[in-house]
């Protein structure tokens, strides 16, 4: 999502009802905030009261989740989850928690559509009220090579009420053992890797419910790649799941459906790389507020942007796929205004005023100085391969030509693509689908129609929103593409009917696969 464009800032009103306005005069919480209980079921009401000697027909309760997006330095960082205003000195307040996922949240009493504090803010925690069960009933854990120790879990793929909850094997491989807590342990033997058996896991809690689900692992042989097949992912959370009912286990869902192994995530707010990572029993590495990494297998090297300028914007990993494997993931967010697609088909701008755009967009400094630092590791790319995934806002010169033709335009060379290509990078879905008239790979958006206003184009409200390409995984070295997708869950319906929807982003995700072996 472009962070706080025409559209961040409509599905901000629909999610906070408040603009990102900074608060008035500083002033320190003067005010008190008490939720009763501590713990409600979801679906259930918070219930909040609050004092304040600075009433004002503005002033609001948020809640968020803990941690997250919550203006923990009274400054905006992401859109509450539910929110309701609160005029008096003093009062009553209910949220509403219908669609939240089970977890820890926290309320804030903020002063006139603002983030000011008017009271410390209080911890909530919503408890489920569905039955036991995982999230999908088959999924594959990561590889197994026979003859050495294997280790996974299970343990947070289970929802509903988790109190007292405990694993057990119910059927599957000898060698595979599982613990009280869900952790899969064992020692393949050469044997295990010829029949394939699936593990057959169940899940029980105090209340004597039970879940259960059917775990694939492939055993691979002493010799060969432990992983022959990569599956790489960018996706784009739109505020970390939160503006879709149940968005977290959707997400885990997608996820597990997807057989996926490393992804490239963008706005994750503070927690959901870590929620997402320790439910799936992944590595992770977060960035920020903002991007973020996840992986099957193990993360052996982490690397920070800088604070500030444009390699904010990125952040680096090695995984480690096998013996003596490794792979190199980058993942960006880069700048969102201006947009080019509204540049064109609003602006009809020329092409040195679009090129000029994306340099005031920060788009073109960002990968320049991003391509900059990942150039040591594009020089040792015949050894190690590299992904470039994440969120360009931008479209792909590859896609803008004279057969498409977008809104006029026969050629565009948009930055963004331009000089990864020029690095030596590969647009992995280009590779998979080479015809862009045949295979657009529309990633923004799958949920907006229509153009909601902004950029300086609120002439044109209401006409077609773009339909563009803007999601990557770029590739280098010794991979082979075998395939690639723009992905969504189930048929999304437009904003601002969109809680209900299976799918929680306003992107698709695009899920490249790639054949490692050399052999």
């Amino acid at each position: 999502m472009r962070w706080l464009t025409s559209l961040g800032i409509a599905m901000l009103v629909l999610s906070t009802g408040v603009l990102p306005a900074s608060a008035s005069a500083s002033a320190s919480p003067d005010g008190t905030l008490t939720v009763a209980p501590a713990t409600v079921r979801s679906g259930e009401p918070i219930k909040a009261s609050y004092t304040t000697p600075r009433p004002h027909a503005t002033n609001w309760l948020g809640l968020y989740t803990d941690p997250g997006d919550g203006p923990v330095d009274e400054k905006f960082v992401g859109p509450s989850l539910r929110w309701t205003y609160i005029a008096g000195e003093n009062g009553e307040a209910t949220l509403p928690t219908d669609g939240l996922e089970p977890g820890n949240y926290v309320v804030f009493a903020l002063a006139q559509d603002g983030y000011q504090w008017l009271a410390s803010p209080v911890k909530v925690r919503i408890a489920s009220n569905a039955p036991l069960h995982f999230i999908t009933d088959a999924f594959d854990l990561r590889n197994a090579r026979a003859l050495a120790p294997y280790q996974a879990k299970v343990g947070g793929l289970v929802r509903g009420d988790t109190d007292g909850l405990t694993f057990r094997k119910v059927s599957g491989p000898r060698w595979i053992a599982v613990s009280a807590d869900g952790e899969v342990t064992g020692t393949p033997r050469v044997r295990d890797s010829v029949r394939p058996t699936p593990l057959r896991v169940e899940a029980r809690n105090a209340r004597g419910e039970t879940g259960t689900a059917t775990v694939g692992i492939d055993v691979r042989r002493p010799g060969q790649d432990l992983v022959p097949e990569l599956r790489a992912m960018s996706f784009n959370l739109w505020h970390s799941g939160s503006q879709v009912d149940g968005g977290r286990e959707k997400e885990l869902r997608f996820l597990l459906k997807s057989d996926v192994d490393v992804v490239g995530l963008q706005e994750t707010s503070a927690a959901s790389t870590r929620e997402l990572a320790e439910a799936l029993g992944w590595d992770y590495h977060q960035s920020g507020t903002d991007i973020g990494v996840i992986s099957r297998y193990p993360i052996i090297e982490r690397k920070d942007p800088v604070d500030s300028g444009p390699l904010s914007v990125a952040t680096k990993v090695r995984v480690r796929i096998g013996e003596r494997q490794d792979v190199v993931v980058w993942n960006v967010h880069l700048g969102y205004n201006p947009y080019g697609p509204y540049d064109t088909c609003f602006g009809k701008l020329t092409q040195d005023q679009l090129l000029a755009n994306e340099e005031r967009s920060g788009r073109t400094p960002q990968i320049k100085a991003v391509l900059q630092e990942m150039q040591p590791d594009l020089d040792a790319a015949r050894r190690t391969p590299v992904l470039l995934t994440g969120d360009f806002n931008a479209p792909s010169h590859l896609d803008w030509t004279k057969a498409t033709n977008r809104c006029g335009y026969t050629t565009v060379p948009w930055p963004t693509s331009v000089l990864p290509t020029q690095a030596g990078l590969r647009d992995s879905y280009r590779v998979a689908h080479p015809n862009p008239v045949t295979a657009p790979g529309i990633t923004w958006s799958p949920i907006y129609p229509v153009f909601t206003g902004g950029y300086g184009y609120d002439s044109h409200k209401g006409e077609p929103e773009p339909q563009d390409r803007i999601d990557f995984v770029y590739y280098a070295g010794p991979l082979r593409v075998t395939g690639s997708e723009a992905l969504v869950e189930g048929t999304p319906t437009a904003v601002p009917n969109h809680r209900g929807n299976d799918w929680t982003s306003d992107h698709a995700a695009v899920l490249t696969t790639f054949r490692t072996s050399r052999r």
